[in-house]
């Protein structure tokens, strides 16, 4: 039922998205591979609550990533599955796979672009890597480009449809056209080939819009290895944002959700408040940059991404940017990872 890496296998099919800037770290990481899912890191702006940040962000990140693998490892132990989320956007992205792999992650997933040197990065590790992707075109591009550049085949393949929280790989008018499951048995259909081809299983895990254990037997039932669900986690107690995140959750109405602008470059499913809605009006004055998005130019940039996802995770929720999925307004209450997973994990 479990998902196998390497000689480790997690009791449960589900994994714990990467989400955001301090919203999935150590303890909330840890909490998930202890539970028997595997728990997911995200080294976005890791290093945000260090004092070095404000003047060496790089240096600071990579010493966060040390300590989180290190505190997550303690809470879940050296036998669970442990992963890390870091986004092909990020200009430091090389150092960060890298300082990943000497703390022997056990999965990197990444996203936000496709991450096309990702295998020599790892390469020699036991760290093994999945992409993510949100069509076929994606799939078949990333896959071939690593077999025929790397002779690697991609380790876990995690396809994200339009219904998932933060940046999404559609245009802003496809969103609504798309289809997870249409998607997921195009991509399946391909990667039964690639197999067959390589002598090599590649699980797929189906990402956006998971709610229930009854979303989660339907995946499983149309092929997928696992599934991938990040709101959900966003208001157990274990999760590393604070209260006042997890508050704007539980208060989201439909009305709230709003798909915005990046400067990643990418569309993004967020919550309105009144940082969204000043956007509308005027971009936001950048005073500091942290060196985070490649693709952001701080003097056309309409905000500082990273200082507003960091006020949101501190609970300044009406300064801050704060990424959700559509799933959002399901959310009643606050619970535990361990009372999570019971319930997301009864039908199987």
């Amino acid at each position: 039922m479990g998902i196998k890496i390497n000689n480790k296998e997690s009791k449960f099919p589900i994994i714990q998205g990467g989400m955001g800037v301090g919203v999935s770290l150590h303890n909330l990481a840890g909490n998930v591979s202890l539970e028997g899912g595997i728990g997911v890191l995200s080294a976005a702006s890791i290093g945000y609550k260090k004092e070095l940040f404000k003047t060496n962000p790089k240096k600071a990140n990579l010493k966060a990533i040390d300590e989180e693998i290190k505190k997550a490892r303690k809470i879940c132990g050296e036998d669970k599955i442990l992963a890390i989320n870091i986004m092909v956007a990020m200009k430091d992205y090389e150092n960060l796979v890298k300082r990943s792999v000497e703390n022997k992650i056990d999965l990197i997933i990444s996203g936000a672009g496709l991450p096309k040197n990702l295998p020599e990065l790892v390469e020699g590790s036991k760290t093994k890597i999945a992409p993510i992707v949100s069509s076929l075109r994606a799939c078949q591009f990333i896959t071939k480009y690593w077999i025929t550049k790397y002779n690697y085949v991609p380790d876990m393949i995690i396809v994200e449809g339009p219904k998932a929280g933060g940046h999404l790989g559609f245009k802003k008018e496809e969103i609504k056209e798309k289809n997870l499951e249409d998607i997921i048995k195009e991509v399946l259909e391909y990667i039964r080939i690639i197999e067959k081809e390589n002598g090599k299983d590649i699980p797929l895990i189906a990402a956006g819009g998971i709610w229930s254990s009854k979303d989660i037997k339907k995946h499983l039932d149309l092929g997928c290895n696992g599934v991938q669900i990040g709101t959900r986690f966003v208001t157990t107690k274990e999760c590393d944002a604070s209260n006042e995140f997890k508050m704007a959750y539980i208060n989201a109405k439909a009305k709230d959700i709003k798909i915005i602008s990046s400067p990643v470059g990418m569309p993004g499913r967020a919550l309105s408040n009144k940082f969204i809605k000043s956007l509308e009006k005027e971009n936001k004055k950048i005073n500091k940059c942290y060196s985070c998005i490649k693709t952001c130019d701080i003097k056309t940039t309409p905000y500082c991404i990273t200082k507003a996802l960091i006020n949101a995770v501190n609970g300044n929720i009406d300064e801050g940017l704060i990424f959700c999925g559509e799933v959002v307004t399901k959310i009643k209450e606050i619970t535990t990872v361990k009372k999570l997973m019971k319930e997301l994990t009864k039908e199987l």
